[in-house]
């Protein structure tokens, strides 16, 4: 399994998309993993340990070497297909779904598919829902005007660097296979969650569009009597604290691979952060 990440997102801030659904990536799957000769030194280097048993040391070399149903790691074959094992998705160890490829190591020839009974052999479909795991987005810190601390009934304006807020991918591909597939993320929304009741969103959703990577319009001088598309007005102080306020990006997934037509959907992702914002009375002056 190869990943190229080179147009994945970057940057300290930078996370992975949560899925908007109860799908996950596959947390295990098979594909090739060992040569004939590769296979044999790291099961002559278990046995030679004596670590295992004799009796499953045995087990194993009648599986691998006596010819029930490999003989002699099938080097005969060198060349025409690999040696397949299983493999836990990084980070997802832990899941109970780890567990479920625990199949021996298996010979396929190549050009050949894994048995029937194999249903986490890799395909290109699987190898697009790893790339998706791997897909790493834009931090969501929005700029925001007045910067920091707001005042009561006041618009304050938000928006998010455009020229981050692209299009990133990642590829995942079996050379060995011949395979291999594009996860693409495209932002498409911004939600803004005051964090309290007691203020209204522009547009009152709170949803802002995205428009070509823009995300809401920077404040400028001169409108400050003006609507921001994008932004937050507080009704009621923050007193001696402060309102987290979130942001989160919505970003919409496909896919392309081998031997697939055209571009193949995958769930919506998300990604989202805490900022705070202290929001003071106005204060008024009595003559």
């Amino acid at each position: 399994m190869v990943f190229d990440r080179s147009k994945n997102g970057s940057g300290k801030a930078a996370g992975a998309v949560t899925s908007t659904t109860t799908w996950s990536p596959p947390p295990c799957y098979y594909a090739p993993k060992y040569t004939p000769i590769e296979l044999e030194a790291y099961m002559r280097q278990i046995w030679e340990v004596g670590s295992t048993g004799y009796e499953w040391d045995a087990t194993q070399q009648d599986r691998y070497v006596n010819g029930h149903p490999y003989k002699d790691f099938n080097k005969e074959k060198a060349g025409e297909g690999y040696w397949w094992g299983s493999y836990v998705s990084e980070g997802r160890e832990a899941d109970p779904g780890a567990q479920d490829c625990d199949k021996q190591t298996f010979w396929v020839d190549e050009g050949d598919v894994p048995p029937a009974d194999i249903p986490q052999a890799i395909t290109p479909e699987m190898l697009a829902q790893l790339a998706y795991a791997e897909i790493r987005v834009p931090g969501t810190a929005v700029n925001l005007a007045p910067e920091g601390t707001t005042k009561v009934n006041l618009p304050t304006w938000a928006w998010l660097d455009g020229a981050e807020f692209k299009p990133v991918s990642v590829t995942a591909s079996v050379p060995a296979l011949h395979i291999q597939a594009t996860t693409t993320a495209v932002p498409v929304s911004l939600k803004m969650e005051p964090g309290t009741e007691d203020a209204d969103t522009y547009p009152a959703s709170g949803e802002c569009a995205i428009n070509d990577g823009s995300i809401g319009e920077p404040y400028a001088k001169g409108k400050a009597d003006e609507t921001p598309p994008c932004g937050v007005k507080y009704l009621r102080s923050s007193g001696d604290s402060s309102y987290q306020l979130k942001a989160t990006v919505t970003w919409k997934i496909h896919w392309t691979g081998t031997g697939v037509d055209g571009e193949q959907t995958l769930p919506d992702g998300t990604f989202g952060a805490e900022q705070k914002v202290v929001v003071q009375e106005i204060q008024a002056i009595n003559r």
